[in-house]
């Protein structure tokens, strides 16, 4: 048997009605205020823009994840190290400054712990 809230609740038929009105409402106002979780690849592929590096999203995130496992695996103990690699996998027309950038907004979205090796290449 299924009764509805409007019958469980023992206040007025109107009353009842409103309230339950009222509180769904509120429980969808609640809902909707819930931010929206960002995509880390878009936020990327949106900073190299920026940069003026384009190319297709997806592959620009694959070798930003990668220069970062690279770090993180110390297969490139430098950012020095990481430039070579990120210039043989970009277009080639980038720029050096290009190279940083790209592996500045790598670091700024895949793996800001490595923010002390940009640190170390200003020294």
């Amino acid at each position: 048997m299924s009764f509805s809230a409007a019958n469980r609740i023992k206040l007025p038929g109107m009353k009842a009605r409103t309230l339950i009105s009222a509180v769904g409402v509120v429980a969808a106002a609640v809902a909707m205020a819930v931010p929206a979780q960002a995509d880390p690849d878009t936020d990327f592929a949106n900073e190299l823009h920026t940069y003026g590096i384009y190319g297709p999203k997806d592959y620009n995130a694959w070798i930003g994840k990668i220069t970062c496992r690279r770090m993180a695996n110390n297969v490139d103990p430098n950012v020095t190290d990481s430039a070579s690699f990120v210039k043989k996998n970009i277009p080639r027309q980038s720029t050096e400054q290009q190279v940083y950038q790209f592996i500045n907004a790598s670091i700024n979205t895949y793996c800001p712990d490595e923010h002390g090796r940009l640190a170390a290449l200003a020294n």
